[in-house]
């Protein structure tokens, strides 16, 4: 009786065994019925960011939808791997993919401790649910997961999951796999971590948000600790390792914008990325971009333009404190600048730093204002805030007025912003500040090689955060005078010579059948005529009647034409007006057309980016010229350059544009730099824009300044005043290592000494004589010959 039941029991069981397998395989049918093949984990190709690097390599940028960077296995440390296998799945390497045995001990422990304080899902699962799998939460999902998951293990390699792993891991703060995260965390490669940090980071799958070391710093060590434990346990360190790596200081990297320095710049490559390559590429496919932008140089037009245009500021005048507070607030204003500072300033103030501060106290007598910048008593002496006059209706009529008394512009309770002068002293309080003004006006700045077209520097405004649009390629504006040398290049290839007389005099414009009221009458700058005057000197000076005359005289139409080949696409206007640069142009256009005259009459196409690369380092594009040498071309883009003038008119142009800087407009240039330089001032009715355009032979750089609405920038606020000063303060860097370089006269140019006063070959008698450059066959063939000046002058008006 007792056999027979344990033969049905025995029986049963079996049955029971068979009907389970049944019913697994079964189940295990029905779900992999439908599951997504796992072929395509052999090219694991996640979203990666495209990065753009500078032309000394820096990164000055990072675009993608998922910030990750790829790493080899190979070059992932040991120890780092074997942190994340203690931590996540301590018997990676003997599993089939599914851990029962893991499965089981986390079931054990969270039933203990009555909530999930572990789970059992291994690092091949965690690859399935992250690639293969939707995220929601259901039985069904975690059969398809351990299917998936043991299929993998047959497929690939432990080493090629955890290349897999490794790298697409999410790890906080949008950073994904161990190489962003060893960058943003620690400001290191992964190659370069140590235990310590390598430790923080392995524990940080389990919760990303809530194990963070920057949001959560005593759950993240409290989280290393336990991964140290686990790789201890596991026999992956020593105990002295792990000693090691609890007493080692840990420092956190601050959160870095690579594009910081170059924001228009790094911004405009975005654009043209996008557009040629579309918005996936760009943003998923991990391209590697090269550029012709040098930091240095960008650093320095940047400082130069916050320089230039707080000086503007001040000459207009002190707009008044950024506000005034009753002393009862002073106390809770302190705390928070005091806060504001150290989180701004985490290091300690510097000379030259910019902050606000509270005025404690005004003293007239001692000329000395007392304030407190939270917690770091300052003063401020009348010397360094005289200029804080108030500003007046035109902008800066009274510029040289000085205030004679502090509290003509302060008194207690004003915030102010200020620039630290001075840290320590003998006298109390040891920091010394200068009273600052923030500017309103914006300003751009661009720098081009004239050669090779590469744009090496690119300021588009005065803050990018505040304002993204682009001032030196977006914005059209009216250029001035600096256009001038377009319509004297012009000339020279239609009959004019450097030594043209023209007759600086007065002219009358009016329309048929209008009054001469309404007429139009241009004048110079000085409101003065000169009489006859050379095509030099009148460049030279920037007189408008001249250069009218000259526009008049080549023709409207063929100056029109004549610019189009410099490079502007802006519309110009049809009209005499053009001659005082009335059309709105930009920057970049300018930049370019005063590039021709510095490359011998060749126009070149401005390049931005010199090569750009897919994830594999297959190259997608590369300029001629502006290449990277020993690398095997497979898409080479030649160098966009045309002969557009003679190279003996860019060299006249040159050679004229150089004396505006030694002896006309540009006068500061030449005694500030003391080199063969050329360039030319530009302002607009109304002193609306500044403008200055000026070039060495190896670089050409423009400036422009303006409010973006239209509006004054100050009486005398001309393109020497406002423009100028910046232009000069970069080239002061950009030309420190670069060899000088006079402009190269070319075959088919000849000199002759010619009077000034005629614009004919010098005789002995001559007054003024100038040994002038022509053209061969160009050349005055007449003498000058003694004639009063109001006889030359009959003369001319009879030709006019």
């Amino acid at each position: 009786m007792i056999m027979r039941f344990c033969k049905i029991l025995m029986l049963l069981l079996l049955l029971g065994i068979l009907f389970g397998v049944a019913g697994v395989a079964g189940v295990f049918s029905y779900y992999a019925r439908d599951l997504p093949k796992i072929t395509s984990l052999k090219d694991y190709h996640p979203y990666t960011m495209t990065e753009v690097f500078a032309a000394d390599g820096r990164l000055i940028g990072r675009f993608g939808l998922e910030k990750r960077k790829i790493v080899p296995i190979e070059e992932i440390p040991e120890l780092l791997k074997k942190a994340f296998i203690a931590s996540e799945d301590s018997r990676f390497y003997e599993h089939q993919g599914v851990d029962f045995w893991g499965v089981a001990r986390a079931m054990l422990k969270n039933i203990a401790a009555r909530r999930i304080v572990q789970g059992g899902s291994t690092i091949t699962q965690q690859v399935t649910k992250s690639l293969l799998l939707t995220p929601e939460r259901k039985f069904k999902r975690k059969i398809k997961e351990a299917i998936l998951a043991y299929r993998i293990e047959k497929y690939l390699s432990k080493d090629e999951i955890l290349f897999i792993y490794l790298n697409q891991i999410y790890l906080g703060h949008g950073m994904y796999g161990v190489e962003m995260a060893a960058q943003r965390y620690f400001g290191k490669k992964t190659r370069d971590l140590n235990l310590a940090e390598m430790t923080i980071i392995a524990g940080m799958p389990k919760a990303p948000s809530n194990l963070s070391p920057i949001t959560h710093p005593e759950r993240s060590a409290a989280r290393q600790r336990y991964v140290l434990a686990q790789m201890l346990e596991r026999e992956f360190i020593t105990r002295e390792q792990l000693k090691q790596a609890l007493l080692t200081e840990v420092r956190l990297a601050a959160p870095a914008d690579p594009s910081v320095d170059t924001p228009y710049y790094t911004e405009h490559v975005r654009r043209y990325l996008e557009k040629k390559y579309g918005y996936d590429q760009l943003y998923k496919e991990g391209l590697q971009v090269y550029t012709g932008v040098n930091v240095d140089w960008q650093q320095a037009a940047c400082a130069a333009i916050d320089r230039g245009l707080r000086n503007l500021a001040k000459r207009r005048g002190f707009r008044g404190p950024l506000e005034h507070l009753e002393a009862r607030t002073w106390p809770e204003f302190l705390t928070r600048l005091q806060a504001e500072r150290e989180a701004r300033f985490p290091e300690g103030l510097r000379e030259g730093d910019y902050c606000r501060a509270l005025v404690l106290a005004v003293a007239d007598e001692q000329e000395n204002v007392s304030l407190d910048l939270g917690g770091l008593a300052a003063s401020l002496s009348l010397a360094e805030m005289v200029w804080a006059r108030r500003p007046d209706a035109d902008g800066a009529r009274h510029a040289l007025a000085r205030i004679k008394k502090p509290s003509q512009a302060l008194s207690a309770g004003d915030v102010v912003q200020v620039r630290i002068k001075t840290l320590e002293g003998e006298v109390s309080p040891a920091i010394t500040v200068a009273l600052e003004e923030e500017a309103e006006a914006q300003a751009a700045l661009l720098a081009l090689e004239p050669q090779s077209g590469l744009v090496r520097a690119m300021i588009g405004g005065r803050d990018f955060q505040t304002s993204e649009f682009n001032r030196a390629i977006q914005s059209r504006r009216s250029p001035g005078s600096a256009f001038k040398p377009i319509i004297y290049a012009a000339g020279l290839d239609n009959g004019l010579t450097p030594a043209t007389i023209f007759l600086d005099s007065p002219i009358v414009y009016k329309d048929v059948g209008d009054d001469w009221s309404s007429a139009w009458k241009p004048r110079n700058y000085e409101q003065k005529f000169y009489g006859p005057t050379t095509v030099r000197q009148a460049l030279i000076h920037s007189r408008n009647l001249v250069t009218i005359k000259m526009l008049r005289q080549i023709g409207v139409q063929k100056v029109i034409n004549y610019a189009k080949k410099l490079g502007f696409t802006s519309q110009l206007n049809a009209d005499l007006t053009l001659a005082l640069g009335s059309s709105g142009v930009s920057l970049m256009e300018m930049t370019t057309a005063y590039g021709v005259f510095a490359n011998h009459g060749r126009r070149v196409k401005p390049v931005f980016v010199k090569r750009v690369e897919d994830r594999h380092g297959e190259i997608l594009e590369e300029h001629e010229g502006v290449g990277i040498a020993g690398l095997e071309l497979t898409s080479l883009l030649p160098l966009e350059t045309e002969a557009v003038i003679p190279e003996p008119t860019a060299y006249l142009m040159s050679s004229m544009l150089a004396d505006v800087v030694k002896r006309g407009t540009g006068r500061a240039v030449a005694r500030a730099l003391k080199r063969p330089l050329a360039g030319k001032t530009g302002t607009t009715n109304d002193y609306h824009d500044a403008w200055f355009m000026g070039y060495a032979p190896q670089l050409v750089v423009g400036v422009w300044v303006g409010f973006d609405e239209l509006q004054p920038l100050g009486r005398h606020e001309t393109g020497a005043r406002a423009a100028c000063p910046i232009w000069i303060d970069f080239m002061k860097v950009a030309l420190d290592k670069m060899p000088e370089m006079n402009f190269t006269v070319p075959p088919g140019i000849v000199f002759a000494n010619i009077d000034e006063n005629t614009g004919l070959l010098a005789v002995p008698e001559s007054e003024k004589t100038f040994f002038e450059c022509f053209k061969e066959g160009t050349v005055p063939l007449a003498y000058s010959q003694p004639v009063s000046a109001e006889t030359l002058e009959e003369r001319l008006f009879l030709d006019e």
